[in-house]
């Protein structure tokens, strides 16, 4: 039997050839990680924001806007099925449309007559409903509005504005 502790020889580390790592090594290392995270995030940022849909898309006809009732809302989708909207007949009659997912967290945001608002239950979020913006809560980014055409065929969603 050799003269070394037990743990020794379970645990052979011969620390004469073990490399360390300098202080400016991992300095570097940590630089260059640092760097190459921070360029993908701005990589996907931009790539994200090239392939947004903008402005006017297909239009799609939203069935029962015309007998809406004021302070009344309905539930449609656009641009496509999967896109949860709503279209809020105000007071005064005017017609104003938004997607239903809260900027948040991405709940399904609900319309409030009385207060004129539109409101995310998930954390108590609320969104004016003249503009989309939000007015207390976590959100801090506004509803992408959705476009409408009125024409006497009908309402129509004609595009989305982020």
């Amino acid at each position: 039997m050799s003269d070394a502790p037990r743990w020794r020889q379970d645990f052979p580390v011969l620390w004469d050839e073990d490399h360390y790592v300098s202080r400016r090594d991992l300095a570097k290392f940590l630089t260059l990680g640092s760097g190459t995270i921070v360029a993908a995030t701005v990589g996907v940022a931009v790539i994200g924001d090239r392939l947004r849909p903008r402005g006017r898309g297909a239009r799609v006809r939203i069935e029962g806007a015309e007998s809406l009732a004021p302070n009344a809302s309905l539930l449609f989708t656009y641009p496509t099925p999967e896109d949860p909207c709503i279209l809020v007949r105000r007071e005064d009659g005017t017609l104003v449309a938004y997607s239903q997912v809260c900027t948040h967290l991405s709940c399904a945001v609900v319309h409030r007559p009385a207060a004129d608002e539109l409101f995310c239950p998930c954390h108590q979020g609320h969104f004016d409903c003249l503009d989309g913006r939000p007015s207390a809560g976590p959100p801090t980014r506004r509803l992408p509005r959705v476009l409408l055409e009125r024409t006497a065929e009908g309402v129509f969603a004609a595009g989305i504005e982020v």
